[in-house]
């Protein structure tokens, strides 16, 4: 068959370059149409304000992109089981192509999907393209997946060499579009306005806060400042401190696939060939176990997916949660009285970000200080995350509650040592909380602030050494 037309199928990869399914198809044909469907079955991409706004604004570029190589994007909303079948026909598609997914719904539809296409003698091309490793490439010694960091990190390290970026799109000239008949359908006219209603709704406030950038060019872009402004080089030491510009941002970038995960793994071995600062080349090391924690909490979703759905160790499932669900509304507002907590909260719901130290704090707060199941702060999460990943904030909110894959059994933060050794000057506190802007750091760090220096601020709702030996005395129980 001579240049058959192929539909690819965008989803968490809103990228042309290096994109392994795209690259696939490029092999066999310059005959490429694209599709991103809005699933009616999986709000997961836009149900956050935050995250509609980002997938809206990166869609754009795409279709743009698309445009650019002579091509196109065709956008659709409803429920892809009937709507990638019957694209694939409209336009003649003797592919459907595809990168494959980790999640138990996205499975289970791509594998419906697969099976209709076949119906129509439609051929299937489905990569791994999201995850440094495929999960059949990684596993124990007795060949099961892992379940601990450690040795996933170690294993992981071991197996991988120079991942090689697949840039053959770069230098492929102009894509063969549609016939001129299929062009003028109404299915494909509507494509535009599709998308521009769908911006049209999104009500985000957050958009000059959010340090995370829409869009292939910006995430090329956040890649660069983070290597070339060597804020990697200083990474281990800056990643803890809120105030500090010292993360690369890159998370809802890495979420939606406006870049790949090879081409941000590589900017680390390069950079670690150049460097002969064995202080940068710890920070390197750093950053790279924290893109392996993303890869882990990945590959544990894939092999248990029964983790979208509760604790992975069964214990937990008896705990006798108190689910005081005023704590948790003022704990979701940021108005529990305790300054590192709510700093962090408004820094939520204002951004649509937070910071990584203040997760685990907020985490542990919420399930450790106030005994609220997890999985409330974990549906909070995905509320409002502009970075939000099921597998993710699944794995972190888990990891906080100790009901997790952690060899540490219980694992409690102090939310006024947190903010002793990561916001010693109370800056990031006080840019969050203006109402504390006059309050001597002392009083803030011991938790000791007056009612005259309260200025309309909340008093703490819960004494931490209290709750904690409360949460002690219910975990021994279990």
């Amino acid at each position: 068959m001579n240049n058959p037309r192929i539909l690819f199928w965008h989803r968490k990869d809103l990228r042309i370059y290096d994109n392994n399914a795209l690259s696939k198809a490029f092999s066999l044909s310059n005959a490429i149409t694209s599709t991103y469907i809005f699933d009616q079955n999986y709000s997961q991409d836009f149900n956050a304000n935050s995250r509609a706004w980002f997938l809206g604004n990166s869609l754009q570029e795409l279709s743009r992109n698309w445009e650019t190589l002579g091509s196109r994007m065709i956008i659709d909303e409803g429920n892809p089981l009937t709507l990638i079948p019957k694209l694939a026909q409209l336009i003649d598609a003797k592919f459907v192509a595809w990168n494959k997914a980790i999640e138990p719904y996205e499975i289970n539809r791509d594998l419906e999907i697969k099976n209709t296409l076949k119906k129509f003698k439609i051929e299937i091309i489905e990569l791994w393209d999201h995850l440094l490793l495929e999960p059949s490439q990684i596993h124990t010694g007795s060949n099961k997946p892992y379940t601990v960091y450690g040795p996933f990190y170690k294993k992981l390290k071991s197996k991988l060499q120079l991942l090689t970026s697949k840039k053959n799109l770069n230098n492929i000239g102009k894509l063969k579009d549609l016939e001129i008949g299929i062009k003028e359908s109404q299915k494909i006219d509507s494509s535009r306005l599709i998308l521009e209603k769908f911006i049209k709704k999104v009500n985000f406030d957050g958009i000059n806060l959010c340090p995370c950038k829409p869009g292939e060019i910006a995430a090329e872009k956040l890649l660069d400042q983070f290597i070339n402004q060597d804020k990697i080089g200083s990474y281990a030491s800056s990643r803890d401190f809120p105030d500090q510009n010292g993360t690369s941002f890159l998370s809802a970038s890495l979420r939606f696939g406006t870049i790949s995960i090879r081409k941000v793994w590589n900017s680390t071995l390069f950079t670690d060939l150049k460097n002969k600062n064995n202080h940068n080349k710890i920070s390197i090391e750093t950053w790279q176990k924290e893109l392996v924690w993303r890869e882990f909490y990945q590959h544990c979703l894939f092999h248990f997916p029964e983790l979208e759905k509760g604790p992975y160790r069964k214990k937990w499932d008896h705990f006798p949660w108190q689910n005081n669900h005023e704590w948790f509304d003022r704990w979701s507002n940021g108005e529990t009285g305790v300054p590192i907590i709510d700093a962090a909260m408004r820094q939520l719901n204002s951004t649509g970000w937070m910071h990584n130290r203040c997760r685990m704090i907020v985490a542990s707060f919420l399930v450790k200080d106030l005994i609220c199941n997890w999985q409330m702060g974990e549906e909070k999460f995905m509320k409002v995350l502009v970075d939000g990943d099921l597998a993710a904030n699944n794995g972190g909110w888990q990891w906080s509650a100790s009901s997790g894959m952690d060899p540490k059994p219980l694992r409690i933060f102090n939310p006024y040592t947190q903010t002793k050794k990561f916001d010693p000057i109370c800056k990031y506190i006080k840019f969050w909380i203006p109402e504390l802007s006059k309050v001597p750091n002392k009083d803030i760090l011991n938790g000791e602030i007056s009612d005259l220096e309260k200025n309309n601020y909340y008093g703490a709702i819960v004494n931490h050494n209290t709750q904690q030996r409360l949460f002690k005395d219910l975990y021994a129980h279990i």
